[in-house]
């Protein structure tokens, strides 16, 4: 059905010659924090929408998609993860499905913006489905990386749910070599992360490989893989890396894992799904095969804004 011939419209930048065009009913709200600019509109198509400094994050109608794809697949390889830390998710969904595990004793959220958590507690309450207030959960407001140099504390697996490293952001620091060797020193042995890492479009590879590369000086194992997440216009990037050597697990493992791990049913993955996933098709993995860019903090990587 077309929009309302008088609705207003929200233009997605996502590169120089791309865009990705949303029908607003209403903006619900609309602010600075003191670290990015913070929307909540009800979209046409995709219902309520979190969006940061004029990047759709989550959508209530399809943020299932990005979120189950970002948490099971390294919580199921992971064979018995307890202690689980996410940096940023400030939405809360990242949250809900790191607490359907039934492995999990504790899940600390580190998020540098308070404002972004409570305003989705407030206005966004199918994203995070009551997760904050789950007595395994323990909420940080601090810049993740600080946080991460200041403590010690040991984690099975961390999961990076950040926004793009766009340069007037806060998370281009969160994305480099100096990060991932960081992150690394803070997990158990077998330990392991996943993050979200931008767009695969043929045609804008550079963030996707030049993370893989990265990740390769701080992990043994390196996992890329896709989903489709329809809010984001085009087809988006994960990676799971882990401390040590990683099995491989099949359709029919996940499936096992997910039966007698997960409370609840899921709504995107299943186990044929889970292994699929990390079948990557051949321009992808040619890309980050040849890759030679690695991240540095006195070499950041910026995306298009």
């Amino acid at each position: 059905m077309a929009a309302p011939k008088n609705s207003k419209w929200f233009l997605e930048v996502l590169g120089p010659g791309e865009g990705h065009l949303h029908a607003i009913r209403s903006v619900l709200l609309s602010k600075d924090s003191p670290f990015q600019h913070i929307e909540v509109m009800d979209l046409e198509d995709y219902g309520r929408a979190l969006v940061l400094d004029g990047k759709v994050q989550s959508t209530q109608h399809d943020e299932f998609i990005y979120h189950e794809a970002l948490v099971h697949p390294v919580m199921l390889l992971h064979p018995h993860p307890v202690r689980v830390m996410i940096i940023g998710g400030g939405e809360g969904a990242t949250l809900r499905e790191v607490l359907r595990h039934r492995t999990v004793q504790r899940a600390l959220m580190v998020d540098i913006d308070r404002e972004v958590v409570d305003v989705s507690r407030a206005l966004l309450p199918e994203l995070h489905g009551g997760a904050f207030e789950d007595i395994r959960t323990e909420l940080v407001f601090e810049d993740a990386r600080r946080w991460l140099e200041a403590h010690d504390e040991i984690f099975d697996v961390i999961i990076v749910d950040l926004s793009d490293p766009i340069e007037e952001g806060p998370c281009y620091r969160l994305y480099t070599r100096e990060f991932y060797q960081l992150v690394t020193s803070r997990l158990s042995p077998g330990g392991m992360i996943s993050l979200q890492s931008g767009t695969v479009a043929p045609h804008d590879l550079l963030n996707f490989s030049a993370i893989y590369r990265t990740l390769q000086t701080a992990f043994k194992t390196v996992l890329p893989y896709t989903a489709n997440v329809p809010c984001f216009g085009l087809p988006w990037g994960f990676q799971m890396a882990g401390k040590e050597a990683v099995p491989a697990l099949t359709a029919d493992e996940y499936h096992e894992r997910l039966l007698r791990r997960v409370q609840g049913e899921l709504k995107y993955l299943t186990g044929a799904v889970c292994a699929g996933h990390l079948a990557l098709p051949k321009h992808l993995r040619d890309r980050i095969e040849r890759e030679t860019r690695i991240i540095k903090d006195d070499d950041p990587l910026y995306i298009y804004h």
